[in-house]
């Protein structure tokens, strides 16, 4: 039982159900409880490091909420973490609280971020019912892309129902007494960790070395050891790959035979996931394989979801030694390990490489030691000489985290996107009342509070949104009437889609220029969108097979990029072409062609409904076939059979088609289930269908 007497006793009873191995709260948990910011009505912000316990700091005052009559909202920035949470907030069901991912239908529901501000624009009712709003990661309000829309989401919010309560959890901020102001909230820090963290610096000269890898294969050598993992982060996929299969080969022989039955288990797994779907297994795959079977793994966006998922699972279950990872793993998935390896400390962007954040490597430090597992934690950052090491031993391990300062105005699209939202809401009529709204954002508060800013602040705001504004004009998405500013049908559209304006505008461009729907030019266009996921090349391997195939389609491209790679691997996709085909081919990561087909189809969709608001209904069928083919990977003439028959999938539609034809009226359900995958169930479905 938690020996905590200052606690609620109806709290108290759910919390030692749904946590039972939380015996006593940690110092951090008992000094941001002892604050008594579970009675006080102000916000709080619960600055306290990773692996500290904030989730539970965040479930308290919910569970208040809920057991006085309220609802609570616990807002996350990615779909992963939100999956987690509601998995694990499951657990108060049992004492008759709803849970769920929408306030409408729950006592505690787990958002989105983007679900979150979607609230504050459509649903009023539903926002004004809500009590208290509990965020967290809430440091990444300084993200560039998710950052504007936590900040305009709270902005809103706090304008629709002021009496809506915002518990902040972040990790260390360092301008927090600025942030503290513009949430008109008190901070509670706290530096405890349940688990000590070790920060280092090793350099390869140390290890009489030039090759940080085989720094990375001493330490996990003494990983395995010490019967603990590690988890290493890099700045490439191609760099996940090629250091896994290098620690693989080096670690073999520390690898003892029961060991090795249990890596060989879960190669089996990785290599099991293609072939479900219908596809022999990719090179991406089988190198995989080949790494799991040693006890690496690596864990980049270019693997199918079901291999990541069986990387974290079999990770979690102690089958894996280390995972090799681009830094996008830090955040979402709860992934902790004793040991923290960081290899790259650049990072690849539009400028060349460039040196990542004191923030993120903080973040990815902090997913070493495991609370419940170990009794403390060891982050080691690479560096190849002694002297890059001691620089980076004073830049990271000893230096400050950057500022947290609002991205909204860096983010042309987030301007756009949150007028919109303003003016679409009806709650912005007029410029003024957009400088009003955007004033009060956390870019406006860091703007009036700037001693160097301050002066010209309002005017340097209106200026931005002068801009934004006479953009959103020219391109239809609002107009100008009597009573004010309005969104035109394409700018509710927009409002009510995720899409960013860039996207929107294109596909209307797009729309506006053609009268015959190309499919093959169409999917290209998309490709050149922000908004669809781009499949990239795995190497440096020859780009012309994609040339070719885009010219064979009439489509020329001087730069063959990801984009072009996408484009031909959705070409290939929609005639039936398998992930392996597509790698082969065309040296691409294809196990993400599925992912970058599903959004493609959703974009299409978004195309047909932009297309029916311009009043320009010529393609409208073409539009639906084309999502249809990116949805399945088919051809056209067997859509009705993969869309009737539910689960019969391409590669047994094809089949069919293949042995009996278009027409399977007359087959009968033994003559169904001679094909290769079709049992009984699936032949009585097939009959049902075809004989409708």
């Amino acid at each position: 039982m938690i020996k905590m007497e200052n606690l609620r006793d109806d709290i108290k009873t759910i919390i030692n159900s749904a946590y039972p191995y939380i015996e006593e709260f940690n110092p951090a948990q008992k000094a941001v409880i002892e604050s008594g910011y579970l009675d006080d009505k102000s916000n709080y912000i619960i600055c306290i490091p990773t692996a500290s316990g904030k989730t539970v700091l965040g479930v308290l005052p919910a569970l208040k909420t809920i057991l006085d009559g309220g609802k609570a909202v616990y807002a996350a920035p990615l779909l992963s973490i939100q999956n987690e949470k509601v998995k694990e907030f499951k657990a108060f069901e049992e004492h008759g609280i709803t849970v769920g991912r929408h306030p409408a239908s729950s006592q505690l529901s787990v958002m989105v971020f983007e679900s979150f501000d979607a609230l504050t624009r459509f649903s009023w009712n539903t926002l004004r019912d809500v009590d208290t709003l509990i965020i967290d990661e809430f440091h990444m309000i300084g993200e560039f892309t998710r950052g504007p829309t936590l900040e305009a989401a709270i902005t809103r919010a706090k304008i629709i129902n002021p009496s809506i309560r915002i518990i902040a959890l972040s990790a260390t901020l360092r301008n927090i007494e600025e942030i503290e102001g513009w949430l008109e909230g008190k901070c509670i820090e706290h530096d405890y960790r349940p688990v000590p963290l070790n920060k280092e610096v090793l350099d390869a000269e140390m290890f009489n070395t030039k090759n940080k890898n085989d720094v990375i294969v001493k330490i996990l050598e003494k990983s395995i050891k010490d019967k603990s993992q590690a988890l290493s982060f890099v700045s490439t996929r191609r760099f996940t790959e090629s250091l896994a299969t290098y620690v693989s080969k080096k670690i073999n022989k520390k690898i003892n035979v029961r060991q090795r039955e249990r890596f060989k288990e879960v190669a089996e797994k990785i290599l099991e996931v293609p072939k479900r779907k219908g596809s022999l297994p990719t090179s991406t795959c089988l190198k995989l394989a080949e790494s799991c079977e040693h006890g690496v793994a690596f864990h980049h966006a270019g693997l199918f979801n079901e291999q990541k998922e069986i990387i974290e699972d079999e990770f979690r279950n102690g089958n894996i030694l280390m995972i090799t990872a681009t830094p996008s793993l830090m955040y979402g998935v709860n992934l902790p390990s004793k040991t923290v390896i960081i290899r790259d400390h650049t990072r690849w962007t539009q400028f060349g490489p460039q040196p990542i954040p004191v923030f993120d490597y903080e973040q990815m430090s902090g997913r070493a030691g495991r609370p419940q597992y170990d009794d403390v934690g060891y982050s080691y950052l690479i560096a190849k000489t002694m002297d890059e090491a001691q620089n980076l031993q004073e830049h990271y391990v000893e230096g400050d985290i950057e500022l947290t300062n609002s991205k909204l105005v860096d983010n042309k699209d987030a301007i756009y996107r949150q007028i919109i939202a303003q003016i679409a809401s009806t709650l912005s009529k007029n410029l003024d009342e957009l400088v009003e709204f955007f004033g009060k954002t956390l870019y406006g508060y860091q703007m009036k509070n700037n001693p160097s800013m301050a002066l010209f602040a309002e005017d340097s705001l209106k200026y931005e949104l002068e801009n934004a504004l006479s953009f959103l004009l020219q391109n239809g998405i609002i107009r100008a009437t009597p009573e004010g500013l309005k969104t035109t049908e394409f700018g509710n559209l927009i409002a009510k889609s995720n899409y960013s304006v860039e996207t929107a505008v294109k596909i209307k461009e797009y729309i506006s220029d053609v009268n015959e729907l190309n499919v093959e030019e169409f999917i290209y266009a998309l490709c050149e969108t922000p908004d669809l996921p781009l499949i990239s090349f795995k190497g440096r391997k020859s780009k012309d097979p994609v040339q070719e195939k885009l010219s064979e389609h009439g489509l020329f491209a001087v730069d063959i990029g990801n984009p072009e790679a996408t484009a031909v691997s959705l070409i290939e996709w929609i005639n039936e072409r398998s992930e392996y085909e597509i790698e082969n081919r065309y040296n691409v990561y294809s196990a993400s062609t599925r992912r970058s087909a599903y959004e493609a189809s959703r974009l299409v969709k978004f195309a047909k409904d932009t297309s029916e608001v311009l009043g320009n209904y010529s393609n409208l069928k073409e539009f639906d076939i084309m999502s249809a083919r990116l949805y399945y990977g088919v051809k056209v003439d067997i859509i009705p059979l993969v869309v009737g028959v539910k689960r019969l999938g391409r590669k047994r539609a094809r089949n069919l088609v293949n042995i009996f034809g278009n027409d399977l009226s007359g087959v009968s359900e033994n003559e169904l289930q001679k094909v290769d995958g079709i049992g009984p169930k699936l032949a009585e479905k097939i009959r049902l269908f075809t004989s409708k």
